[in-house]
Parts: C-alpha cells; structure tokens; sequence
C-alpha cells in the first residue's frame, strides 16, 4: 500500500501572499503566531507578510529566536513562547529552519507529552494534528511547506534528528517567487542544488513508485532548466525553482530520501554546513555509489537534466550522462567541490559516517550502506 498526503489547500505564483489574510479569516484564527528568522527581518522580508496582516487587523506576534539548523533549544523556547502569545495558528516566513522550528512548536503544543523534542525524532505516531500553520517559503529548496518531515538539532548529543509526521504538515502553502527574490546567489544556489538532491534521491529511493516518479522527473526537468537562471536573479528562473522544488517537496515526502541527506545532516550537526551546500557536494559521489542498485533509472534522469540522445546510450553511459549533469549543474552554480573546501576533517570521517548510519534517510537509500561504505564517500568528496 502507498500513501500520499499534500497540503489541504496551495497557492502558486507571484504575489500569492496576499491570501495570507483571507485564509486566516476563512478559518477562524484570532491571533497568529509568525515564526521567522532574524535576517528575514533585517531586511523586510517577513515585513510583506506582517504588512498584510496589519493592514487586515489581523493581531500577531513574531518569534525568531532559531539558527539557520534549529536545535532544541530553540523548540522549547518557542513553545513558551506560543503559550504566552496568546495565538491560535502559526504563520511561518522562512527556508527550511522557520518551517522546521515552526513545525515542531506546533506539534508540542498539541502533544505536550513530546515536550523533551528529543522524543519526536523518527517516525513517532503523535496522538493529535499540529497547530494549525500557514507556510510561506523564501528560499526555492527544502518543500518543508509541503512535507511530514523537519530536521532538529540536538545540541547535547551533536546530531539531527530527522522528525517525520503526518500531523505537522502545513495546511495551507503560499510559494510566492516574489518572497524568494531577495536570496543571495549562494543561498539561492545551494537551496536549488537540495531540491535536486530531494528529487534525484526521492525517485530513487526504496519506497518510490508511479506517482512519486512522475513528481521526481518533473521536478528533475524544472529544477534543471530553471536553476542557472534563479542563480542569476532571473524572474523566469525564481518562479520555475519556487515552483520545482515544490514538487519535489510533494514526492519525497511521501517516498523518503537515502543517504546524501543522512550524510549532509552529519556534516550539519558537526560542522553547521549549510544543508543546500552539503548535498549538493555529496549528491554526485552518492550517485556513483548507488548506480548499479538503480536499474536504467539514471537514463531518465539525465533525460530530464537535458542530456540528448539518451536513448542510445548504454546503461553504463546513461549512467555517467546524469552524474555530470549533476556536477556540471554545481559548478555553474558555484557549489563548492571539495568538502575540504567547507572545513570538513578527514580525522572526522568514520564519526560522520557512523552518526549518517543511524539517520532516518539511510533505510530508504536503494544500496544498503556499511560504515566502511559511507566512509570511502567522505573521502572521494574530500
């Protein structure tokens, strides 16, 4: 059996933030909670939403207390502060560490019993739906507006936690391009090279099937067409990413990812490597590692990356086409090539390796890993 669970309601296209208002009317919210990050409000960003808000009368409270990886700290300070607020919804403006944090604050609220946060790590089966949120992203990467998924920080043990449940998706989505236009040509790089990454593991992973598969080589095609052009603040570009990496979003939820996520939490949690960045530097020596457990998929990606003639290639050829693809996408964009070029420590390898076995992502990988395994992969990326 499959399953597939979205947003009950999404808006697309620029300007679409200005249902904000109208969906928190339609539902009886009298006070919401916005939760975003500092930067976000330095430079007004999170302003186009508040403005909205103020001028429909809509009472609100802004929490942005978090760090680009949300730990658990920042959960529990978020929890007092809904409870002081007052407010009965939450509107989070933000990439993957507002929707993250916001995702887990709701969740506690309503299942006080997952207070520690550490509990609600993997698949836990919560009694009660979140509070309810409106997500609103500003960088074209995580989907977290569309997925059952949010990473935490455990600052105690130096490690993520992948949190997967059906009950923190947001019910309404707003991927507005307009909100993404302000991202830096890195940060716009790097949250495009993590869409890539969720759509190329999404359509190979354990659990993939028809439905995902058409997301993921949709998502593929978009994302490949339209990154270079985001990159270089092109409108065309930031609506086809804005709208790319949601569907990636709507597949790998449903489906899971593999082990370029659990090695990018690693480096995450040790070394507070920007995710896009470590995905992407990851993606291609993954790729190469799981080729032969992938049958003639690969051919289907480097398809949908642009690559001609697939048809004529061999297996093994098709093989090679979608991984330089992959690599030469990164180097346009200007992803870093080395993991050594972000402060990664060989010293560190079997520690990262170890802590990426143990992830919620690996079991979905489609080659079973060793340590050993994911290992040798930090060192080719090296």
């Amino acid at each position: 059996m499959n399953r597939m669970i979205l947003n009950e309601t999404s808006y697309f296209g620029a300007g679409a933030i200005a249902e904000v208002p109208n969906e928190i009317r339609k539902r009886g919210f009298k006070k919401v909670l916005v939760v975003t990050d500092k930067d976000l409000l330095k430079f007004n960003v999170t302003k186009k939403v508040t403005d909205l808000l103020d001028n429909s009368g809509i009472p609100y409270e802004i929490f942005s207390d978090l760090k680009p990886n949300p730990t658990v700290t920042n959960v529990k300070n978020g929890v007092e502060f809904f409870k002081s607020s007052g407010a009965d919804s939450i509107v989070a403006v933000g990439g993957g560490s507002a929707m993250d944090t916001a995702k887990a604050i709701g969740i506690i609220i309503n299942n006080p019993e997952h207070s520690d946060v550490v509990s609600l790590e993997g698949a836990v089966d919560t009694k009660n739906k979140a509070v309810p949120m409106i997500a609103i992203p500003t960088t074209a990467g995580t989907a977290a507006e569309v997925t059952i998924n949010y990473v935490i920080t455990d600052e105690e043990k130096v490690r993520k936690m992948v949190c997967v449940d059906p009950h923190d998706i947001p019910i309404v989505a707003v991927i507005d391009s307009d909100m993404m236009s302000t991202m830096p040509k890195s940060l716009t790089a790097a949250t495009g090279m993590d869409a890539l990454t969720h759509a190329i593991e999404g359509y190979i992973t354990k659990g993939a099937w028809e439905l995902t598969d058409m997301m993921h080589l949709k998502a593929i095609e978009i994302i490949s067409r339209s990154l270079r052009g985001a990159v270089n603040n092109e409108k065309e570009g930031r609506e086809g990413m804005a709208l790319g990496q949601y569907v990636a979003g709507m597949g790998f939820s449903n489906v899971g990812l593999g082990i370029v996520h659990s090695m990018a939490h690693s480096l995450g949690a040790v070394y507070d490597t920007p995710h896009g960045v470590a995905n992407a530097m990851l993606l291609p020596f993954v790729m190469e590692y799981n080729a032969d457990s992938t049958g003639d998929k690969y051919r289907d990606i480097a398809k949908a990356m642009g690559v001609e003639s697939t048809e004529l290639l061999s297996t093994e050829e098709a093989r090679k086409a979608a991984i330089g693809a992959v690599r030469q996408l990164s180097v346009d964009v200007g992803i870093p090539q080395g993991l050594k070029e972000v402060g990664v420590k060989e010293e560190d390898f079997r520690k990262l390796a170890e802590m990426s076995m143990i992830d919620a992502c690996t079991p979905g990988n489609p080659k079973n890993p060793t340590v050993e395994d994911i290992i040798e992969i930090y060192k080719r990326a090296y």
